[in-house]
């Protein structure tokens, strides 16, 4: 699941960084307790078969990944969330959901096969030492890293690495190659990409994860919008695959006022059922919401959403999220190795678990792409819900259970942003790499005006176009100039918004391409519609 569930593949820039955790995860220790008795057989089972394969088997093995992949296979046999992360790629996994990497500190994307640094990221060791845009780096610890066929995977692992360990990198500006030592920090990881002004009364955030960071984030945008005059807000969670609970009820309870059930969870054991109600700390317990949510939004994305809808306190917005109503907990290993363990499920207040079932695993896996081709993504009423499953909400409303949270005002998806030749130029960072010269050979003149200016009257015209298709053909992506010509404004607003990314970043890029996101602008004209209760301004 992607941050932004697009119908095209949208490559930004690469952050420093590894893909997102999707789930929701609870604090635990590993522990022994009476049931440990009653796993001694089969556990001696085991090491007796361990044995006989380490002493008496005709080829050498490796029993380590042995073990390593029989603990996958029980952990697939339970539900499809339940994991097993090795030792190695333990601190790699949790980075997302901490917030922070160690790293140099860099946006880079690979251009003409060369590595472009697209930013330095600010505070970090990078930008400290005047590394700055439009960098080429060329050698990394001596070695040539330009003209190789390097990919993403690969700089990363070259440039990431433990904080105050050094990496030497090469950098190429403009005829000149510079030497940097560079010494390698903590860098934040920001889960909430941005937040701005719609209009003058209607704020927009978006949260593409629930990190550890993620309330801070998110309050910190929240006052900074109430600063501006917010009186409404737009939550956008499409495509957040989940993360930490408490952080998904942190912020339910800025928008819910004191004692409303925001969840519950329950498992075998009771020392995993809890329940979390409001308190009468929130900051934004009037004014109209309005939450975004698609296939992609899961886990605490759900929790949030569930919450609001089932306590009346906002319009829930677009298609139906993902389903997982699994909490699992990490338990340390002895060997530094980590289990992600489902040890609960949650439910909505009204009493929804929205889990869908999971019984067969590869009918699991394959959900998403049999809700398209059922017709699901373009037609409410192909989704059939179980009366059994059915719930009321604060106020009367009728929500079901079973699979996700079903939006009150449903968004098809709309197919025309869809485009095969588009999503080449992605693929191919042709795009990223025309946007980006466009900008840095532009930016004085644009920046000098401003990005009101910029997004009111900018406006990519034929010839820029033309030019994007030639940089496709020079990194192998035939032309498509009939596609160009019948979705020219989908293009137009691809490039005008990475151009106003490399600019000002993400407060750039959003306002921009949002033109493209159909959820969002439905949104936009449904504030009329969100529950009576709270048809009271701030």
């Amino acid at each position: 699941m992607s941050q932004n569930q697009s119908k095209y593949q949208v490559k930004l820039p690469i952050v420093l960084c590894l893909g997102l955790a999707a789930g929701i995860f609870v604090g635990a220790t590993f522990s022994t307790g009476k049931r440990s008795t009653d796993v001694n057989k089969d556990i001696q089972k085991f090491r007796e078969v361990l044995t006989q394969i380490n002493e008496e088997y005709v080829d050498t093995v490796n029993t380590t990944r042995l073990v390593d992949d029989a603990i996958q296979h029980i952990l697939h046999k339970l539900d499809p969330h339940s994991s097993y992360i090795s030792a190695a790629d333990r601190n790699v996994a949790n980075e997302d959901l901490r917030g922070n990497f160690d790293g140099i500190g860099i946006e880079f994307n690979i251009f003409n096969d060369t590595i472009v640094v697209v930013t330095p990221l600010s505070g970090g060791p990078s930008e400290a030492l005047g590394i700055i845009s439009g960098d080429k780096i060329v050698k990394v610890d001596d070695k040539n890293v330009a003209g190789i066929g390097i990919t993403t995977t690969a700089v990363t692992k070259a440039l990431k690495g433990p904080r105050g360990t050094e990496v030497k990198v090469t950098i190429l500006r403009g005829d000149k190659e510079v030497d940097y030592n560079i010494v390698r920090d903590k860098i934040p990881q920001y889960s909430v990409d941005v937040a701005y002004m719609v209009d003058k009364e209607t704020g927009y955030i978006k949260v593409n994860r629930f990190s550890a960071t993620t309330y801070e984030e998110f309050k910190a945008s929240l006052n900074e919008l109430k600063g501006k005059g917010m009186q409404r807000l737009i939550l956008d969670l499409q495509g957040n695959p989940g993360g930490y609970m408490n952080m998904a009820i942190e912020m339910a309870d800025e928008f819910l006022s004191a004692g409303k059930k925001i969840v519950s969870q329950k498992g075998k054991e009771r020392k995993y059922n809890a329940e979390a109600s409001s308190t009468s700390k929130g900051d934004f317990e009037k004014g109209d919401i309005i939450v975004l949510v698609n296939e992609g939004s899961a886990s605490a994305s759900e929790i949030l959403a569930g919450a609001l809808q089932d306590n009346d306190r906002a319009l829930i917005v677009g298609r139906r999220s993902f389903g997982k109503g699994l909490v699992q907990s990490p338990f340390d290993l002895s060997d530094g190795s980590e289990l992600r363990l489902t040890i609960s499920r949650y439910y909505t207040p009204s009493g929804r678990s929205i889990q869908k079932p999971y019984e067969d695993g590869e009918e699991y896996s394959r959900d998403i792409i049999s809700r398209y081709n059922h017709g699901e993504f373009f037609h409410a009423d192909s989704i059939k819900f179980n009366d059994s499953l059915k719930y009321i909400t604060l106020n009367g409303r009728t929500v079901y259970g079973g699979g996700g949270i079903m939006p009150d005002y449903f968004v098809p998806l709309d197919t025309t942003l869809n485009s095969h030749y588009l999503n080449e130029l992605y693929t191919s960072t042709s795009i990223q790499e025309y946007s980006f010269n466009y900008a840095e050979t532009n930016k004085s003149e644009l920046e000098a005006k401003g990005f009101d200016e910029f997004f009111e009257k900018f406006v990519v015209n034929d010839a820029m176009l033309t030019a994007l298709a030639k940089v496709g053909e020079k990194n192998k992506v035939k032309a498509d100039y009939q596609e160009l010509k019948e979705k020219k404004k989908l293009f137009q607003i691809h490039v005008k918004s990475q151009i106003a990314r490399r600019l000002w970043g993400n407060k750039g890029f959003y306002p921009v391409f949002n033109e493209t996101n159909e959820v969002f602008l439905n949104a936009t004209k449904l504030f009329d519609r969100v529950p009576e209760t709270n048809r009271n301004k701030m």
